[in-house]
């Protein structure tokens, strides 16, 4: 993956923890919090962790992983807006971020699964 993705999905993982301290420190939500926590700064270490990968399904596998605790993290969020835990507003704040994350892992799996057959 290019290093400007890499530092997307970094950046995104920022964001994440600052909102898990919001939802701790201002809404006094605890567990979604953590489970929004974990997929979202789940994805830039998978993303991360594909730059290793040994084999190329070992790469897709990898980026496989990242694209569900993306999708884990879109289910988050949308949970926190129906709940009315979270505002329109933040909710599409980070779906803003999220969602070009999820259709570039889209976009490389398919292209990577594409080069192997």
């Amino acid at each position: 993956m290019k290093e400007e993705f890499q530092n997307r999905t970094l950046e995104f993982a920022v964001r994440i923890v600052r909102f898990y301290k919001y939802l701790c420190e201002t809404q006094k939500e605890y567990v979604i919090s953590k489970q929004i926590l974990r997929s979202g700064t789940s994805i830039g270490a998978n993303v991360r962790e594909s730059k290793n990968a040994q084999t190329n399904p070992d790469y897709i596998t990898k980026l496989n992983i990242a694209l569900k605790e993306a999708d884990e993290t879109q289910y988050w969020l949308e949970v926190l807006l129906r709940s009315e835990i979270i505002d329109k507003t933040e909710y599409e704040s980070l779906n803003k971020d999220l969602k070009p994350i999820i259709a570039i892992l889209v976009s490389s799996i398919k292209t990577l699964k594409c080069k192997k057959e």
